[in-house]
This record gives structure tokens, C-alpha cells and sequence, in this order.
């Protein structure tokens, strides 16, 4: 419920403060005087656009502030879903600065535009005369129906499902398109990992290979350099190790007598000794070098294989050739892996399928077992309100398609006279018949949910006299059921109000401003009988004014 207004600086409103009351609430004033103005700024704390032109005073920014009475509207969940803190007292705010930008608020917390309407449509619902349009509207016509049926439980957890298929599918669609584009490369990624398991690489063997294919390349040559040093060593003139040992045997003669030839003896000696193993060494190396054609053959082969799978994988080294196919096999893995989660993912969309079908095919039975009730509760009330020939009837058609709402769609027939062709409302009605089937249709509502406060802005467009008078009650008596907040021009409408706001124009430093007050019992006599003369206020229209406010049923 709507406690509180507060207004700053907002198109002709330099600041006013509006208490509000619970029941049913008239607003009037002479055309012009700000009554638009006054839902525009209700309409910014629910989250509408606006710019730096609203502004009275173009140097300073627009605030309004809305205080709500919360508590019968299960809003915890919205506030914890938010991370806001909830209280049953809410205050929404918006700032317009100068520059055109604004600010949101509730509870003093900063929140987009998106927070601040989300929490808006639970709390206020404002009908202009081009709101009656909605009920043209298909999703309209079907919340109608379902509001009435009580379905809006199952219908939430029919779109939660419908969400999270629609999410199934766009994930399916593009795990598909992973796929086709794998399939593209998988033959070429086996292919090439198949190539690298054959080669059968180890690490560190292009190096033992190609030492080896140096060795064996010039093994010859080797052999030969090695048969000149074991000549050299121990066979030929220079004798090597026979020169040491002749050496030896001079030292040893004298070695007793001097500690320094003792040691060059020991040098000498090491000498010999390393250059006998030196020796063994020649001759085994010389003896191991075979050269061998058909190894020189393999060796080659084997090395341009691995110099050619460098080359093809641009990178350097058999450890870099062994990376790359583990990389492969990973690919490869995960196109399989994919063909698997597509494989689940097309089981969880049936499995999801099932369950909306259950769903809907719920919603639609419900759907289907209330079309008769809301089309003879619909057809009484617009008799009520002047049009006893009329003719209201809800049908069900099913949609090729289940959307987001199930797969029905509603329709409203209406035909104001009686006996006349049944037709689309949007074909059919004036605004006035309009505005009174959205009136029912409001009234028809309020008896089956806790709606928001509602705020009708001259929803009495095209309607006078008696039918005036049947919808000022229908609202009065809707108003036991919700706080109902509305615009008129019609004195029969405003004399049923529990409270009475009159908005007007004041001249004030030069400058024209609205304001707005709750007018008492003789001021609303007077705002009334006004709102019934021509010019002059009239003994008869200010009797006739009293009649309406006294005259209640």
C-alpha cells in the first residue's frame, strides 16, 4: 500500500508531500492543473525512463520518494534474491540530476533501474487510457484466466522449466556446432597422432642417432687414426710405453738416493700406467668399428623421419614430438567426450519436455475449467455498469507451439449488443466499452489475489451519467479488497471516494506551480458541485453534490 508521495522539483511541482489512505482515493482538478503530472512521478519510482526537462528548477535535481506498506506482498524473497535488506516499511527514491542521469534507491540501497521496476510491478499497477489496450494483449487474455484459475504457482514453475529447456536447447545447438566443427578435424588429428605412435619415438634418440650415424659415416677413418696411435704407442719406433719404461728403469737405479727422483719415478710410472689403458682402449675402440652399409641406411631413414615430423609440427626436438601427440590424443578425447555430453544433453531436453508437458497439460485443464465462470462473472459486471445487453466469452485455442506461457492461447469475444456476432475485443469495442470491460475485469481480479495498489487515470473516458455512477461503485467495492487510487473527471465517480485529493495551479514568485491537497467533507461538496456547473457554483449542484457523496451503494 502507498503511504507516502514525496515530490521535488518535477515539471510544475516545486515540493509537495501526499498522505495516502487505504480504500478508495479520487483524484481530480481542472485540465492542465498537474494530474498527469502527479502519475508521471509515481512512474519514476517504479522505474520509468526520464531526462533533465522534467526538472522545475533546471540547476537542481528531482527527487520522489514513494514510502509502501509491504508486509501483505511476500516481498522477502525478491529482497534476499537482491541482497536488500527488507523491512515492511519500503522506500523507493529516485534522483534526476541536472545532467539528465538518475539514480535509484530502496531502502537507501543504490539499485538499476531494472531492481527498482521489478519491485515496482509488485507494489503499484497504474491503468491509463492506453493501458486498456492490454487487453487486446494475447499474454494479457491469458493471465486473466490464470490469475482466476490459480495457476500462477504451477505457471512459474512451468516457465522456470521452459527457461531451462530453452537454455538445454542453446546449449545443445552449440555443442553440435563444436561437434561438426571437431568431426571436421578428427580424421586429420588421427591421422597425424597415428603417425607419431608409429614412428615410435624416444626421448633423447635423435642425438644417440645422430652420434652414431657420425660415427659410422666415418668409421674408416677412425680405424685408421686409431691403427696409427697403437703403432705409435707400442709398436712402432716412437714406442711410446716402451720409452716410459726404459725411462722407469734409469730412475729406479738412483731413486734411493734423492727424495725428488722418487717422485718423478711415481709420475712416471702413473704415466705408464694410464698409457696401458690408453692402449686397451685404441685397440677396442678399433676392433667395435665395423662399417656397415644397411646401418648407415637405417640411420639415415630413421633420422629424416624425425627431422621430417620436426618440420611438419614446427618444433625442435623428439620431447616437443612426444608434447604434440599427447595434445592430439587430448583432442581427440575431447570429441568423444562431446559426442557423450550431447548424447546426455539430448536425454535431459526429453526428460525436460516430459515435464512441461505435465505442466501444461495441468494449466491447461485449469485454463479450460474456469473459461465458462470468467466469461458469465465478465458478462454480469459490464451489465452492471450500463450494458445489459452485452456479451462477454473467453475461448481456448492451442498454440502450434508451447511458449513460454504453455500452449494456450485466450481470447476475449465481446459483442455489445444482444444477439449480435460474438468478435475479437480489438475489433469490436469503443473506448468506453473498453474501459468498463477492463474495469470488470480489474474487479474480477481483486476478489481472487492481493493486487498492488491500483491507480486508474481516467480510466472513465468516454462514459457519463448513470454508467458513471455503477463504476464509481464497482471501484468503491473493489477497494475493500486493495487501495485503489483514480484520476476522474466524472463527479458521480469522485462522490464514491473514501478520500478526496484535489490537484490545482498556483502562482507563486511569478511562477506557476502544482499543488495538491485532501480536501474535508464541505471542500469536497464544493470541489464536486464544481466539477457538476457549467461556471457558477449552484444551490442545486452543491444538493446533488452532497447526494453523491451521501449516497454511497
Amino acid at each position: 500500500m502507498l503511504q507516502q508521495l514525496t515530490v521535488e522539483n518535477y515539471t510544475l511541482i516545486r515540493r509537495l508531500s501526499i498522505n495516502f489512505n487505504s480504500g478508495f482515493t479520487v483524484i481530480t482538478g481542472e485540465t492542465g492543473a498537474g494530474k498527469s503530472i502527479l502519475i508521471g512521478a509515481l512512474s519514476l519510482i517504479l522505474g520509468q525512463r526520464a531526462d533533465s526537462n522534467l526538472l522545475f528548477d533546471k540547476t537542481k535535481k528531482c527527487i520522489v520518494e514513494g514510502l509502501f506498506l509491504g508486509k501483505d506482498y511476500q516481498l522477502e524473497p525478491f529482497f534476499i534474491d537482491n541482497d536488500l535488506d527488507y523491512d515492511d516499511q519500503i522506500i523507493l527514491r529516485r534522483e534526476i540530476l541536472t545532467s539528465g542521469k538518475s539514480r535509484a534507491f530502496i531502502n537507501d540501497t543504490p539499485v538499476n533501474l531494472n531492481v527498482l521496476r521489478e519491485l515496482g510491478e509488485f507494489l503499484v499497477d497504474i491503468h491509463s487510457q492506453h493501458a486498456i489496450l492490454s487487453l487486446n494483449d494475447p499474454a494479457f487474455q491469458l493471465n486473466i484466466v490464470d490469475e482466476y484459475a490459480g495457476n500462477m504457482k504451477v505457471l512459474q514453475e512451468y516457465r522456470e522449466s521452459y527457461k531451462s529447456l530453452q537454455q538445454m536447447m542453446n546449449e545443445l545447438e552449440q555443442l553440435q556446432q563444436e561437434e561438426l566443427n571437431a568431426k571436421k578435424d578428427q580424421d586429420y588429428f588421427q591421422f597425424l597422432l597415428t603417425e607419431l605412435i608409429e614412428a615410435r619415438l624416444n626421448q633423447n634418440e635423435k642425438e644417440e642417432l645422430e652420434s652414431e650415424l657420425e660415427i659410422q659415416t666415418h668409421a674408416e677413418e677412425i680405424k685408421s687414426n686409431l691403427q696409427q696411435i697403437k703403432y705409435m704407442m707400442s709398436e712402432g719406433d716412437i714406442n711410446l710405453i716402451g720409452s716410459i719404461s726404459e725411462t722407469m728403469g734409469i730412475l729406479r737405479k738412483t731413486a734411493a738416493y734423492h727424495k725428488d727422483l722418487q717422485l718423478l719415478f711415481e709420475r712416471f710410472e702413473s704415466i705408464w700406467f694410464e698409457m696401458k689403458d690408453i692402449d686397451k682402449e685404441v685397440f677396442r675402440l678399433e676392433g667395435s668399428l665395423i662399417s656397415d652399409p644397411e646401418r648407415i641406411e637405417f640411420l639415415n631413414r630413421r633420422l629424416n623421419l624425425i627431422y621430417h615430423l620436426e618440420q611438419k609440427h614446427h618444433v625442435q626436438g623428439i620431447n616437443e614430438l612426444l608434447q604434440i601427440a599427447r595434445e592430439l590424443e587430448e583432442k581427440i578425447s575431447g570429441i568423444v567426450s562431446l559426442e557423450g555430453k550431447i548424447q546426455g544433453l539430448h536425454k535431459s531436453i526429453e526428460n525436460k519436455k516430459e515435464q512441461l508437458n505435465v505442466l501444461d497439460s495441468t494449466m491447461s485443464k485449469s485454463r479450460l475449467s474456469v473459461l465458462k465462470a470468467v466469461s458469465d462473472e465478465l458478462t454480469e459486471l459490464v451489465s452492471q455498469l450500463g450494458m445489459p445487453d452485452a456479451s462477454v466469452k473467453l475461448i481456448a485455442e492451442k498454440l502450434s507451439e508451447p511458449g513460454n506461457d504453455g500452449s494456450d492461447r485466450i481470447k476475449i469475444l465481446f459483442n455489445a449488443n444482444r444477439g449480435g456476432e460474438l468478435k475479437e475485443v480489438a475489433n469490436i469495442a469503443s473506448g468506453g466499452e473498453l474501459s468498463r470491460l477492463m474495469l470488470s475485469v480489474k474487479y474480477l481480479l481483486s476478489k481472487n489475489k492481493k493486487l498492488p495498489t491500483l491507480v486508474f487515470d481516467e480510466i472513465d473516458v468516454g462514459i457519463s451519467g448513470e454508467i458513471a455512477a455503477k463504476m464509481g461503485t464497482l471501484m468503491k467495492n473493489m477497494s475493500k479488497f486493495m487501495q485503489l487510487l483514480t484520476i476522474t473527471h466524472l463527479p458521480q465517480i469522485a462522490g464514491k471516494g473514501d478520500n478526496h485529493l484535489l490537484i490545482y495551479k498556483e502562482t507563486e514568485d511569478k511562477f506557476v506551480r502544482s499543488n495538491i491537497k485532501n480536501l474535508d467533507y464541505d471542500q469536497r461538496i464544493m470541489e464536486i458541485a464544481k466539477m457538476l456547473s457549467d461556471e457558477n457554483i449552484s444551490e442545486i449542484s452543491v444538493m446533488k453534490a452532497k447526494e453523491l457523496i451521501e449516497f454511497q451503494s
